[in-house]
């Protein structure tokens, strides 16, 4: 090992103690002793073993574990915290602005433990409830690990969709001559994107040398039908190169189940002039890509009986959203107004129950005072409505955050699990199922707890969650942030089967907020959900009738 392998491991062992909270004589031993073995002049393995105790800055504790490490290529305290560390945390050291004191408080008292998580965080303005972290310390981590998270191979759909439709309307404006059809899993709308796809019937060598002379690298493919470069935002374009675009469009749209299935029935041809021709040839309904998941699909469109798909027009409403009164950046005027604005009959203020301190959830006094602020929004909006909701906390019991007495005094109640996220089936499931089954519980808020690419969220039995659901009258939430896009859509379709209303909600902390909902929306149409399906689609008459039926369960 030369000095600066072991100074690493120095500087690693001081921030890591830093972060456990160790005694700071100790942690600052080990970091002086980095600085001095990075700047020696001498290699530590061409010194004498004698002599590395009188190096100043060394002493004999650190000259023992300099030892072992040239001795073992090992550092054994420094595998020790390892060992009782988050993976997570670890990354999030190698963040620009996240020092071990801040990160001590990010792990034990926010309980994050990914830079995804504390992206989310820092998106909900957590952190500016801890002592030390101000809105520029915020805007700055929030940035640096965007920048981090952007190194990274897997990419968002809302992450990535606009860089996609920028970087496929500048490939055909410079090659203009051929054709260039997106595909593969940004045109199915998944979730989660590993590279960018086309179909193209350009020659193979002439996507080379302007991809190369924009600073983009050729990645080896094994096949010669496609190529793929990377460039400098790390996201690969992979190019199918085919004399039947159409129809390798076709077969890279689609799952292997459902391109399996169909094949089997409706062998393809040589030639197409269109990819609905593939459909009016097999006499077939045209199935949109976001659907090409199952085979069951293809029975329906046989018998021309696909649902006519939710789209972003159709959404009349904010459900669940936070404002200045939690952890929100708005106020509510501000959101309603902005509602207005969009065109949409009401507002759903959601902010989080007193036992969400990090995000400073209301206390029943609050509670009160808020619900006097509404109703006179209400006589001063009218004839726009704002309902009086609270996102409560599933406790550790499964129970709500406030007494019945004021659950009552709400129009509708969002159940959600934000604590004690590490948790095993049955206890999530003990959880989860004690909430649903109380009656003041109107909505299920983002079942898993899951952070997409960042966390997996905690392990459930989606079909008694969802028969539970169906029991008591309970809509589960499409939560439509980005990160989260939970429930997750492959369990949508029995939601439906069930006759569980989904209700897309953008979970919005600010105005900008609202704009998530379209990605809801991308994730509901790949279940088949219609506008009668989801609850924020409802009109205000609706949701008032819902609303009254709802309260209904209460007594």
């Amino acid at each position: 090992m030369d000095n600066y392998a072991i100074a690493d491991n120095f500087s690693l062992l001081a921030k890591l103690m830093d972060i456990h909270g160790e005694n700071s004589f100790k942690t600052k031993t080990y970091s002086v002793a980095a600085f001095t073995i990075e700047k020696l002049p001498m290699q530590l393995a061409d010194t004498p073993v004698d002599k590395l105790a009188s190096i100043k800055g060394i002493g004999e504790s650190v000259a023992k574990k300099i030892q072992e490490q040239l001795q073992t290529g090992q550092l054994g305290i420094l595998n020790e915290y390892l060992a009782n560390t988050p993976p997570g945390i670890i990354e999030l050291l190698a963040i620009k602005g996240i020092g071990p004191k801040k990160l001590a408080v990010i792990w034990k008292e926010l309980e994050i433990e990914t830079p995804g998580e504390l992206l989310y965080a820092c998106e909900e303005n957590r952190l500016l409830l801890y002592k030390g972290f101000g809105e520029k310390t915020q805007e700055n981590i929030k940035e640096a690990i965007k920048f981090y998270l952007s190194s990274q191979d897997r990419h968002l759909y809302g992450d990535i969709e606009n860089f996609a439709l920028a970087a496929d309307s500048k490939i055909k404006a410079v090659f203009a001559q051929y054709t260039f059809l997106l595909a593969g899993a940004f045109r199915r709308q998944l979730e989660i994107i590993d590279r960018l796809e086309w179909v193209t019937n350009a020659p193979i060598t002439e996507l080379a040398p302007f991809f190369e002379a924009n600073g983009y690298a050729s990645l080896a493919v094994g096949d010669a039908i496609r190529s793929a470069f990377k460039g400098p935002e790390n996201i690969e374009f992979a190019f199918y190169h085919s004399g039947n675009v159409y129809g390798d469009l076709f077969l890279q749209s689609g799952s292997a189940e459902f391109l399996e299935k169909w094949l089997a029935l409706y062998p393809l041809k040589n030639s197409y002039a269109s990819e609905e021709d593939i459909f009016a040839g097999a006499g077939v309904e045209f199935i949109p890509a976001y659907l090409r998941e199952g085979a069951a699909v293809i029975q329906q469109a046989e018998k021309q009986q696909l649902p006519q798909v939710i789209q972003p027009g159709d959404i009349t409403a904010i459900i669940h959203s936070h404002s200045k009164w939690s952890d929100g950046v708005n106020t509510i005027e501000e959101m309603a107004k902005a509602a207005i604005e969009k065109g949409l009959q009401y507002l759903v203020i959601s902010d989080h129950s007193k036992t969400a301190f990090y995000a400073n959830g209301l206390k029943e006094e609050q509670v009160a005072a808020q619900h006097q602020h509404v109703d006179e929004l209400n006589k001063a909006l009218h004839p726009f409505k704002i309902f009086k909701s609270i996102e409560s906390d599933i406790l550790n019991d499964g129970a709500l955050d406030y007494s019945n007495d004021v659950l009552g005094t709400f129009d509708l109640v969002i159940a959600s699990v934000h604590s004690n996220l590490k948790m095993k089936e049955d206890k999530a499931m003990m959880r989860l199922m004690n909430a649903i089954e109380n009656p003041y519980t109107n909505i299920l808020g983002h079942a898993t707890g899951r952070l997409l690419l960042s966390r997996a969220g905690y392990p459930i039995d989606h079909k008694k969650i969802i028969d539970a659901c169906a029991a008591n009258n309970v809509v589960i939430e499409l939560n439509a942030h980005p990160k989260r896009l939970d429930i997750d859509w492959r369990w949508i379709n029995y939601c439906l089967e069930k006759g569980v209303l989904i209700s897309i909600d953008p979970d919005a902390h600010s105005i900008d907020g609202f704009n998530d909902t379209r990605y809801g929306v991308l994730a509901a149409q790949k279940a088949g959900v219609t506008k009668q399906q989801n609850l924020s689609s409802f009109s205000l008459a609706q949701f008032e009738q819902f609303v009254l039926a709802q309260q209904e369960k209460r007594r």
